[in-house]
């Protein structure tokens, strides 16, 4: 009972705090207009560094972070854990590219997601624009893909399967057949 007056207590005091602690807004002129763009979360920053670097290492220019690809992905990892057990996700009649990866016993950090992806590079051949025998390179070309310019990703942790799933969309999309990532 204690904890639960303490909660009480503790919600009012933030309330209060928030409705009454808050100074007031500086005076504005309504014609100037600021756009200092907001930077993304510390996750948000993890994805796109990874992405970046790697995207660097061969020469591609930076993706920037779409909230509006990152609530796509968080919606449908969202449903993914709710409703599917923590699958994969169909990805195949987006309009934006995709990447995901599945992992299990462990917790995943962006950085882990995006350097598995990446690990693809071993295998992808530039001069051919071909991938090794028996291995795959899309999740990879898809990383570093010149055209795509935004990214959004989300995470979701399955705790009943002891899974993680990750996913991201990249806008344009890559992996146009025919076409070499950069």
């Amino acid at each position: 009972m204690a904890y639960y007056s303490l909660l009480l207590v503790l919600v009012l005091a933030l309330c209060h705090s928030s409705a009454h602690g808050a100074a007031p807004a500086p005076s504005h002129n309504p014609t100037q207009v600021t756009t200092t763009p907001i930077p993304p979360p510390n996750v948000a920053n993890e994805f796109l560094q990874s992405h970046n670097q790697a995207r660097a290492a061969v020469g591609v220019g930076p993706l920037k972070w779409s909230e509006m690809l990152a609530n796509a992905t968080s919606r449908i990892v969202r449903y993914q854990r709710n409703k599917m057990g923590c699958q994969f996700a169909n990805l195949s009649d987006s309009k934006y590219g995709g990447n995901q990866l599945w992992s299990s016993g462990m917790a995943v950090t962006p950085r882990m997601a995006v350097d598995n992806w990446v690990q693809e590079k071993n295998y992808y051949n530039h001069n051919g624009n071909s991938c090794a025998p028996n291995h795959s390179c899309g999740v990879y070309t898809q990383v570093v893909w010149r055209k795509s310019l935004e990214l959004g990703c989300a995470q979701a942790t399955c705790v009943k399967e002891q899974a993680s799933l990750t996913i991201c969309y990249y806008d344009p999309p890559g992996n146009t057949i025919g076409e070499s990532p950069y």
